[in-house]
């Protein structure tokens, strides 16, 4: 394969991945961070630091807009629920490497 087809196939599947996310607003953020280490802040944060090495400027509210699909407050407002306890819970053991599993 090439360079360019791989670039356009990379590209494609980044933007059908930002798409399913932004269908499933009823994901949570902490879910996902929880079962896959990463959410769409991370996602954001990775968009604005590769547009930076490119010489772009793009600041964090811009990125998130382009990953939630609308302005981060909007998203926020309309489709983030508070964490529960129990996703807290879970969160600070993974992120210190605790097993919550047992």
């Amino acid at each position: 394969m090439d360079k360019q087809t791989q670039l356009e196939i990379e590209a494609a599947a980044w933007r059908k991945m930002l798409g399913h996310f932004q269908k499933r607003t009823d994901v949570q953020n902490i879910d996902l961070m929880n079962m896959a280490g990463f959410c769409r802040n991370c996602l954001s944060k990775w968009y604005m630091s590769e547009a930076e090495v490119r010489g772009e400027s793009v600041n964090y509210d811009q990125a998130r807009e382009v990953v939630y699909g609308m302005p981060y407050d909007e998203f926020k407002d309309k489709y983030q629920e508070k964490a529960s306890d129990q996703q807290v819970e879970s969160f600070k053991a993974i992120k210190w490497g605790e097993d919550t599993t047992e």
